[in-house]
């Protein structure tokens, strides 16, 4: 139930995000989900696109740094305390949380989390036993990404 994120590395400088964006968009890759954060000297662009493969070629042509890795995206009811509820297994259990970021607009009643973890198997294992709703690439209408 894991999706795959490309994350591409870049230098704080104005434009930068236009041609990004801009190559993704010429190239029909849809963003389905972002997240940027960044520090005085650089960023770190996460996001979930229509099509990884093209995303990466896309990446490796223009000398982007990008990596791929795999999140999960969990589906939340959009009212107060929900996040704390989801969270409370994962502290339990100490699972580690590298990043997370989210969304709404999925639905109207629901928004997502998606989230980086250091073991995501072992994250999949306690958010299943505690009954969170998982999303899918086919929810998000991935493309299937073999071979990324």
């Amino acid at each position: 139930m894991t999706l795959k994120q490309i994350s591409v590395f870049l230098e704080n400088s104005p434009g930068r995000l236009l041609e990004i964006t801009t190559a993704l968009g010429e190239a029909g890759i849809n963003l389905k989900a972002l997240s940027l954060s960044g520090t005085s000297g650089f960023g770190v662009l996460r996001l979930i696109v229509s099509d990884l493969h093209k995303a990466r070629n896309i990446a490796m042509e223009h000398h982007w740094p990008a990596r791929v890795d795999e999140v999960l995206a969990v589906r939340i009811a959009d009212v107060p305390g929900s996040l704390a509820t989801l969270l409370g297994p994962l502290s339990k259990e100490r699972i580690d949380i590298e990043y997370m970021y989210a969304f709404t607009g999925f639905s109207s009643t629901q928004a997502v989390m998606i989230f980086g973890f250091k073991d995501v198997d072992e994250a999949t294992r306690v958010l299943l036993e505690h009954d969170a709703v998982l999303i899918s690439a086919d929810e998000f209408r991935l493309l299937e990404n073999e071979g990324t």
